[in-house]
């Protein structure tokens, strides 16, 4: 999912660009074919293989193979399975049944239900709710409306009707995700994980006997939830997470959102469609801090600005209390440097959107000498969990939220995937740089990559020029076809060698845009190739062919990038 904190968002991108380079020392042996990188250096070795595989994997005659192999792996009587994953969110699930289509005899442990937060709490039922205000939105812009040729007479929501939309599309998707498990034959086991030992885990629920099973490697992806900071006091009423707000249980007419990070500028755009008044309170200085630069002042101009929107910057909401006895939600706000007291806000509802903290309380990590770092479980390059002493305890693998490297759900299901190669025998190293994210409001925000800044503090630290192109969405016939010529997108590379630094989007389908360009990243394609690339005209996708073209790199540089580079 993408409900990434202010400050686990700058340390998962500062995390991202410290390890992108590094290889440990099991690997320092091993020849470059050894070792399957998928765009970890800025010589990205092929990952044909990979591909292969999984294209492999995607038949129907892989799959029932894959289920009816569950169970007759290679581990003997050793161990009851060749894998055991603690969690069934999105990130235990796709490495699940990675798993089995390789052959593991695999198991998941279910603490709460599959499918976790993202499915449950998270980008599944967000996006159910952002559909609706994107409607509502266009609905009620008349000059857009007249622009096109329509006319509207009225609009208006059921709020019950809303959120039994978002409510019911969790169920869906959570419902698939058990079946399409099921039916590859892994083993779904019920109950709350925890490890008791090497290989080791045990289960069971609450007030029932636990069951020990062993497992030749075992996954943590037990995920986040909420975080709530100290002094604010939640009735889930009237102040809130996200977990409550998905619900849709009101409709305030003035509500604060503390935090103006993915998780507080989505439910903005929820709430400011659906009628609602917005006040944002944000710690940093500026709003969005971990958005690049020149996006987020964009950002602000075009979703925050126009709309019913005000905002407090530089301020901590040091005390919140719940409305009670006709009194409304009070919001002590200090300021973030001095911690004196500036003003305090009468408001019907707050949403705390402070971002996630990891869950991985009570799974027994203290029986294998991990200690957490603020909550997060310490792992290396490779998702390999490290002990107190800095060293990596054998089979155990930590994927998702809970290690804090990049908390988004398609983030943690690559990480589990990747793992699954590595345990089947496959080296396997993850670019977390090549991972796109996006914030789906009206327009979207995407990105992947470093930011502007990140980038030139790394080109100074390594002595390369770095070099920025922009493209905008006016000049894009389907968007403009759309009305919809509000959007930038921009794009951080080298000159010198023609490599995708970073790439941030805003506006139209943002979102979906972004994957071409983190596949570019994740295979290592350079923008020498990237301009003879041919895009269906007229379509969104030729904001990035512009970009592409406009980049200048250095004459003479190579176009081919497919060799393998020595290590």
């Amino acid at each position: 999912m993408h409900s990434v904190s202010i400050s686990a968002s700058a340390s998962a991108s500062a995390s991202a660009i410290a390890s992108g380079g590094a290889r440990s020392k099991a690997a320092a042996g091993r020849r470059p074919s050894e070792i399957r990188f998928c765009g970890l250096r800025g010589d990205a070795l092929a990952c044909g293989s990979l591909r292969a595989s999984h294209a492999a994997a995607a038949t129907s005659r892989a799959v029932l193979r894959a289920a009816s192999a569950n169970g007759a792996a290679g581990s003997g009587d050793r161990f009851d399975y060749d894998l055991v994953i603690i969690g069934a969110g999105v990130g235990g699930h796709g490495a699940a049944l990675h798993a089995v289509e390789e052959g593991l005899k695999t198991a998941i442990i279910e603490g709460d239900v599959v499918g976790g937060t993202c499915v449950n709490r998270g980008c599944v039922p967000s996006k159910a709710l952002l559909a609706v205000s994107g409607r509502m939105r266009e609905l009620h812009d008349e000059h857009h409306m007249k622009s096109l040729g329509l006319q509207v007479s009225s609009t208006g929501y059921d709020r019950q009707a809303v959120a039994d939309h978002a409510n019911n599309l969790a169920s869906k998707i959570r419902s698939n995700l058990t079946n399409s498990m099921k039916a590859m034959g892994v083993d779904i086991l019920t109950g709350f994980g925890k490890i008791v030992g090497k290989q080791r885990v045990r289960y069971g629920k609450v007030g029932f006997p636990e069951k020990e099973i062993t497992a030749k490697n075992i996954i943590i992806a037990t995920g986040s939830v909420p975080f709530v900071p100290k002094g604010i006091e939640i009735d889930g009423k009237t102040v809130f997470t996200s977990d409550h707000a998905l619900k849709l249980e009101s409709v305030p007419d003035w509500i604060a959102i503390v935090g103006s990070g993915y998780i507080g500028l989505e439910f903005s755009d929820v709430y400011t469609a659906l009628g609602s008044e917005v006040t944002f309170v944000e710690a940093l200085d500026q709003l969005m801090p971990g958005f690049d630069p020149e996006i987020a002042k964009l950002a602000q101009r075009v979703l925050i600005n126009t709309r019913k929107i005000d905002y407090h910057t530089g301020v901590f909401a040091s005390k919140i209390t719940p409305a009670k006895d006709g009194k409304p939600v009070l919001i002590e706000l200090i300021d973030a440097k001095t911690k004196e007291h500036k003003e305090t806000l009468e408001v019907d509802a707050a949403l705390i959107a402070t971002g996630r903290a990891p869950f991985t309380s009570g799974l027994g990590l203290e029986n294998i000498n991990v200690v957490t770092q603020r909550g997060f479980i310490p792992v290396d390059e490779r998702m390999q969990v490290t002990d107190a002493d800095g060293n990596v305890v054998p089979n155990l693998f930590c994927i998702g939220d809970a290690n804090g490297k990049l908390m988004l759900a398609h983030a943690a299901s690559a990480q589990g995937i990747s793992v699954v190669e590595q345990i089947s025998g496959r080296d396997h190293i993850l670019n977390h740089l090549s991972i796109p994210a996006a914030c789906f409001t009206h327009p979207e925000i995407s990105m992947v990559g470093l930011t502007e800044p990140q980038a030139r503090e790394k080109a100074d630290n390594e002595g390369f020029e770095v070099s920025v192109v922009k493209t905008s969405f006016k000049a894009n016939t389907k968007a403009l076809a759309e009305n919809e010529g509000d959007g930038i997108a921009k794009m951080i590379y080298r000159p010198d060698t023609g490599e995708i630094l970073g790439v941030h989007i805003l506006g139209l389908h943002a979102a979906d845009l972004i994957h071409e360009a983190s596949n570019a990243i994740a295979l290592g394609t350079r923008l020498q190739e990237l301009k003879l690339a041919v895009h269906a005209h007229p379509t969104l996708s030729e904001v990035l062919d512009e970009l592409f073209k406009a980049a200048k790199v250095n004459s003479g540089v190579s176009h081919s990038v497919n060799e393998p580079v020595a290590a």
